[in-house]
């Protein structure tokens, strides 16, 4: 992109950090999807419960999404966007609505774990290259991923 932009944080480093966000962000959007699947699909003795934290959480995780890229725009980069641009950057895989309710939330504990080491990396660039407000984004992203990975083990005990 060739518009200028001054905020302290040369170009190198506003396109590192904006390549880890775009990591988090496919990785969001994955668990988004497997998230609001699962809340779909989840049935058994638990569903009424099961069904409520799995909408409390894939809600969560959308309304982060825009902030992920707005992030990634203010750093001067565009936000991947489709399919297969997702797909590409992330590493979590489809869910199957076959499983049952304790498969599905084994796998979105493994999932939000992924999404936990991702999240850590953007933060560890985040700090190497100066960027206190990526910084601060990937710090609430780990909060609310661990929180919600402790739930799921919670629900799974």
């Amino acid at each position: 992109m060739s518009e200028k932009i001054d905020t302290g944080i040369g170009k190198a480093e506003r396109t590192d950090v904006a390549g880890h966000l775009s990591k988090v962000l496919a990785d969001s959007y994955a668990v988004y999807l497997k998230t609001h699947g699962y809340h779909w699909n989840v049935r058994g003795p638990e569903f009424f419960s099961l069904h409520g934290l799995l909408e409390q959480q894939y809600r969560e995780i959308w309304d982060a999404l825009d902030t992920i890229a707005e992030r990634i725009r203010a750093l001067g980069e565009l936000a991947p966007m489709g399919g297969s641009a997702f797909a590409n950057l992330t590493s979590i895989k489809d869910g199957d609505p076959e499983k049952d309710s304790h498969a599905m939330l084994k796998e979105l504990v493994k999932d939000n774990e992924t999404l936990i080491a991702t999240a850590r990396a953007a933060l560890e660039a985040s700090e190497k290259d100066g960027d206190d407000v990526s910084v601060d984004l990937m710090t609430q992203r780990l909060a609310a991923h661990e929180k919600a990975a402790w739930m799921l083990r919670a629900s799974i005990a």
